[in-house]
């Protein structure tokens, strides 16, 4: 029976992206991949796989490894893996790399040409030498060299890691490293070889359940449906998802007997020793015999603590001295029990968790009880205060000794200065945590807290519906301000999840809760949550209502002193502002982050910052305020807040931008599905539709629009439709499409809508001024038009100058985006060239190059006719030309005559390419004659060549 998998399981993306990696270096574009990843995750063996498919496919294949057994030598992976080449039955020309060669005599002895005392070649020299070796081996099938181990190497080898990884752009070679996870100069190399974009750094994870399921049944060659859940599951817990110890762990049950087959399939019997396999209960039984009593009674206080342990904590525990301790940690370490752990002084780790658990195994409850009990005084002892993650660390101690009502208390308390730091992921685990174990507890208000702040953390960490199921348990909360309280956070989940009715629905709950008191803190807290449903919902609301609720609110929550009442507040203010006055919702958002920085609200920070970079990406086009937001988002696990802050990144930077990524908004809906983030579902569907608009996909945007509308009704996209428009050149349709669009600062009524009434001769100037004044028409994405506008007008009343003057500040204003410029520039083209203002002809000369090269051939002719009609010569745009390479159009050949380039690359003759493209065999002697002239190749062998070269 096999102990390994004979395949290869969980891997299949980092295989499809080495195998691109290879087909990149065959077609003489060098890369380098570097693997990394703790112990036994399967680094070698991925890189054994990729190595073995590209030898099927003709490449050779170099392997060296790097060692920690006795001292280091220089350059042993590369040795090794060239050596090989001395022993390959296909010879090897290495003449021609001539002066090189020598060199490489440090590597391979048989190549090596002076006496043995001549001085070592510079490790420079060395490194062209093995590079251009490589060139070599790889020019006729590729070549792959894989190096393993590169934490274990030497200096030299490190070197010339670093030479290769920056100059295999030209080489047909694939370069392979293998690292383990923790810090090491090769390491090190790797990252600044990725920053500069010369290596791809990936990292290996450990295996899902599932996968590990599939190597289960690999290993015992059957199918998986004969290998229970039961059984992939337990190995999976055991192993941690670690490939080499799944295949052990599976070898242990078998030699123990405790996975045995039977008719129906592969099932563990009872297991003796627990979870972990007899054997290797038995190994660490063995080597804590080793320790003394003294030593193994530290491994068992140590063990209770976890995977990791403070030796102080341990020593104190045990009642040891430092005599005692010292020795016990030499002892476990020699063993390979233990390791010390790198990133913090005085603490260690077990090498794996089964070590834990073999150790803990060996204690029965009670004494595993006690030595969770007098870990936990002791770190009491040592760390008053419990500071940093000591409190989580006690949690769990006083939970194993039994203490339900403390552990709880403890890690409701961890949960609050996870909260305070902005882990907002941790925050969950610890109140999920604090909740189960003060279930029967007799502390209500504990208790509330706790699924207060629980409902709170998932909404933010995208977790709704597990947020949603909270409010079955009201009942256990049994006062009635605390229900309010959990409603109001319910509510608060649902506004994250843009679920605006059932957000409304908790808000009525709270309120019936709260009762007719006056007002307070608690509704204070209700009141601003309301008012941001009010303002969020689509279809909009009733402002006054939404201010007066958070005016109510801010005022409560500064007598109250209360900065998270007071932050919401100042948030629904300032998004009630924007439109009217952008200056006072700035100032109301500052105010909130002031808050969020001195009341330490990291969190709330982040929904400040979503709502700062919206405001900055709409006034100036800049999405760096965004950008920031999403960051900070991902950092501490605010789900709902990284795909909001992504959501509008793809939409004001990238499609507004005039940069599509077609699968960017399915990607953004997916993502948000996953989390049930319906607010930014709706967001990606919008932008689906925008997108599809700006680029004249008229049918892709009517069928993301019947989407919208079927999902969530009328989305009031007027301006996208205008878009589309006005690029299949109609402007009459985009000018009623633009009617229905909203009053959204962005819909097109502010900016692009006075344009197209200025073209039309519908606008004048003092109803333009009154526009482009307002708060919505200052945005520069509306500026941009509303300037061309003043442009328009200003020319047709004579004043060349200030229409300049107008149209720079339209194109400056428009310069983030990047086919809006175009078309405006288009729009206005006609009126510039008629009452001579500007620079129509280089904006139409543009225009036509982006509109052509984007596919939009309706506004690329019309940019074409009034070049003509300037009495400008016109660029000819054949059907094709957009394939001809870029050093081929740059030398003026025509379509026709890179079909004939192409076939050249066949060494065809005029005949069979005149066959091939029905024209005379004279008609493709002339276009050969012209290739050459206009590539200025001397005859036909060499443009073969350069036609091989550029490829068919």
């Amino acid at each position: 029976m096999l102990i390994r998998s004979p395949d290869l399981i969980g891997r299949d993306g980092e295989l499809r992206e080495l195998a691109t990696a290879f087909d990149d270096a065959l077609a003489g574009h060098g890369r380098a991949v570097v693997l990394v990843g703790e112990s036994g995750i399967g680094k070698s063996r991925l890189a054994r796989e990729v190595a073995a498919r590209a030898a099927g496919r003709g490449a050779r294949v170099l392997r060296g490894q790097g060692s920690s057994i006795g001292p280091l030598v220089p350059f042993r992976p590369l040795a090794e893996a060239l050596l090989s080449l001395t022993r390959d039955t296909e010879p090897l020309d290495v003449a021609e790399l001539g002066p090189y060669l020598p060199a490489l005599g440090v590597l391979v002895p048989d190549w090596r040409t002076g006496p043995d005392d001549d001085p070592a070649p510079p490790l420079l020299v060395v490194a062209e030498a093995v590079l251009r070796l490589l060139a070599v081996v790889g020019r006729a099938g590729g070549c792959v060299l894989v190096l393993d181990d590169l934490h274990d190497t030497d200096a030299e080898t490190l070197f010339v890691l670093e030479y290769l990884v920056n100059n295999l752009e030209s080489a047909r070679v694939l370069l392979i490293g293998t690292i383990r996870d923790h810090t090491s100069t090769a390491r090190d190399i790797a990252r600044s070889a990725a920053r500069h974009g010369v290596c791809a750094v990936r990292t290996l994870h450990r295996l899902g359940r599932d996968d590990v399921h599939g190597v289960i049944a690999a290993c015992l060659g059957t199918d998986r449906e004969r290998v229970p859940g039961a059984t992939a599951g337990h190995l999976w817990q055991l192993s941690t998802g670690i490939p080499f110890l799944v295949e052990e762990l599976l070898h242990e049950l078998i030699h123990d007997g405790l996975l045995l087959e039977r008719a129906d399939g592969w099932h563990l019997a009872d297991k003796p020793a627990g979870t972990v396999p007899v054997a290797l209960v038995t190994s660490i039984e063995a080597r804590m015999t080793q320790l003394g009593s003294d030593g193994a009674e530290l491994l068992a206080a140590a063990a209770v603590m976890g995977a990791r342990f403070a030796a102080p904590v341990v020593q104190r525990a045990a009642g040891a001295d430092d005599r005692t301790v010292a020795g016990f940690l030499d002892a476990v370490i020699d063993a390979r029990l233990v390791e010390p752990d790198p990133a913090a002084l005085g603490w260690y780790a077990f090498r794996h968790p089964l070590t834990v658990e073999a150790v803990l195994t060996r204690l029965g409850p009670t004494r595993r009880a006690e030595l969770a009990r007098l870990a936990a005084d002791a770190a009491e002892r040592l760390h008053p205060g419990l500071p940093g993650d000591w409190c989580a660390r006690v949690a769990e101690l006083r939970r194993l000794a039994g203490d339900r009502a403390v552990a709880g208390r403890l890690f409701a308390d961890a949960g609050q200065r996870a909260l305070a730091v902005g882990a907002a992921g941790a925050a969950v685990g610890l109140f999920g945590r604090a909740d189960a174990l003060l279930t029967d507890s007799p502390d209500l208000p504990l208790r509330g807290g706790v699924l207060e702040s629980l409902a709170y953390v998932l909404g933010e960490t995208g977790q709704v519906e597990r947020a949603f199921e909270l409010s079955g348990r009201l009942d256990e909360v049994g006062l009635f301000h605390r229900a309010a309280a959990l409603h109001a956070r319910l509510a608060w989940a649902a506004c994250l999840a843009g679920r605006y009715d059932a957000g409304l629905a908790q808000v009525a709950a709270a309120r019936a809760c709260h009762g007719s008191a006056g007002p307070d803190r608690q509704g204070a807290a209700i009141d601003a949550v309301h008012a941001l449903l009010l303002l969020d919902a689509p279809g909009g609301a009733d402002p006054g209502e939404a201010g007066r609720l958070a005016t109510a609110a801010l005022a409560q929550a500064e007598r109250h002193d209360d900065a998270v009442v007071a932050c919401q507040a100042l948030l629904a203010l300032g998004v009630l502002a924007w439109e009217r006055d952008p200056d006072a919702a700035r100032d109301h958002l500052e105010r909130a982050r002031l808050l969020t920085d001195t009341h330490r609200l990291p969190l709330w920070r982040t929904h400040v910052l979503l709502r700062l970079g919206e405001h900055l990406a709409q006034a100036d086009g800049d999405v760096g305020g965004l950008v920031l937001a999403r960051d900070q988002a991902d950092r501490g696990g605010a789900v709902a807040v990284s795909h909001a802050a992504d959501a509008r990144i793809v939409r004001y930077g990238q499609v507004l931008g005039g940069e599509y990524r077609p699968g960017e908004p399915a990607r953004l809906a997916a993502a948000a599905e996953r989390h049930h983030l319906d607010a930014v579902v709706r967001h990606a569907r919008v932008t689906r539709a925008v997108c599809a608009a700006h680029q004249a996909d008229r049918a892709g945007m009517t069928e993301a629009l019947a989407g919208i509308r079927a999902a969530d009704g009328d989305p009031g996209l007027g301006l996208a439709q205008a878009f589309c428009a006005l690029l299949e050149e109609d402007r009459d349709r985009a000018r009623r499409d633009l009617g229905l669009a909203g009053g959204a600062p962005l819909s097109g009524r502010h900016g692009l809508g006075p344009l197209l009434d200025v073209l039309a001769g519908d606008l004048g100037p003092a109803e333009l001024a009154a526009a482009a004044a307002t708060p919505a028409g200052r945005l520069r994405w509306n500026r941009q038009f509303t300037a061309l506008a003043e442009a328009v007008l200003h020319g047709r009343h004579g004043d060349s100058a200030r229409a300049e003057a107008a149209a720079k500040e339209a194109r400056d204003a428009a310069r983030p985006y990047r086919m809006a410029i175009h078309l405006g520039a288009r729009l206005v083209a006609e009126a510039a060239l008629a009452d001579g203002w500007g620079d129509p002809v280089p904006w139409l000369r543009a225009a036509e190059e982006y509109f052509h090269d984007a596919a939009v051939p309706a506004v690329a002719g019309a940019c074409r006719v009034l070049l003509r009609r300037a009495g400008e010569p016109v660029r000819q745009r054949r059907p094709g030309l957009h394939r001809l390479p870029r050093e081929l159009l740059d030398a003026g050949v025509t379509v026709r005559e890179y079909d004939v380039f192409r076939l050249l690359a066949h060494r065809l003759g005029n005949t069979e390419i005149a066959r091939r493209l029905l024209i005379s065999p004279k008609t493709v002697e002339k276009h050969v004659s012209s290739l050459m002239t206009k590539t200025k190749l001397p005859d036909r062998v060499t443009l073969f060549a350069y036609a091989s070269d550029i490829g068919p």
